[in-house]
């Protein structure tokens, strides 16, 4: 069962579909397409989410599209997330997610740790910073959402991939240690949130 608090932000999220541009909406509706045709032909869903630095928005796009397809109940998703380099899950990217309500733990490594990003009882994603070609990221089968422009310049190509597309958000980075740094976070999280949750919502089972 979801986390009681996490439906109320996707219920409260999904009233927000109407801010998100036609451009967008066209955009987001060509991956909402893909999903269709893997849910359509019984094939798991493997969505990778690849950032730069794989550390903030990559990590919202992986947890979100984990957390769509919880509560819109399409089955056989799975979410992923990778870089250009390997860093760190941020952690002013991690305190967004908990003040949203998701529970997250870590595995106690020093240097990027491992977490588990809960949104209810059974449900949680595995997040850590790693290459987009990491080994526990698929190779075959799966779209790449690629959540920022250096990415998308940087990542020509991506074995295996059956659908590349470009969903570039502005990076929250560029607000730490300022006033609005929490704002930010939180804005790009409800932001990548929404999104996500437009996707799914498109989804016939």
């Amino acid at each position: 069962m979801m986390f009681p608090v996490i439906s109320a932000v996707c219920q409260e999220l999904s009233h927000n579909f109407d801010s998100i541009s036609a451009e967008r909406k066209a955009l987001l509706a060509k991956l909402a397409s893909y999903i269709q045709a893997r849910v359509n032909a019984q094939e798991p869903v493997r969505l990778i989410y690849v950032c730069t630095h794989n550390s903030r928005r990559s990590h919202f796009g992986q947890v979100w599209a984990a957390v769509a397809a919880a509560y819109y109940q399409i089955p056989q998703v799975t979410t992923f997330s990778g870089g250009t380099e390997a860093t760190a899950f941020n952690p002013n990217a991690i305190n967004a997610l908990q003040t949203l309500g998701f529970t997250i733990t870590n595995d106690g490594a020093s240097n990027n740790p491992t977490y588990t990003v809960a949104f209810g009882d059974d449900y949680f994603t595995t997040c850590f910073s790693k290459v987009y070609n990491h080994a526990v990221n698929p190779t075959e089968g799966f779209a790449a959402i690629m959540t920022c422009s250096d990415a998308e310049q940087n990542c020509p190509f991506i074995p295996g991939v059956d659908l590349r597309i470009g969903t570039t958000y502005n990076d929250p980075k560029a607000f730490d240690n300022t006033p609005l740094q929490d704002q930010k976070y939180l804005e790009r999280a409800k932001q990548i949130g929404t999104e996500c949750l437009y996707v799914f919502s498109l989804i016939n089972r």
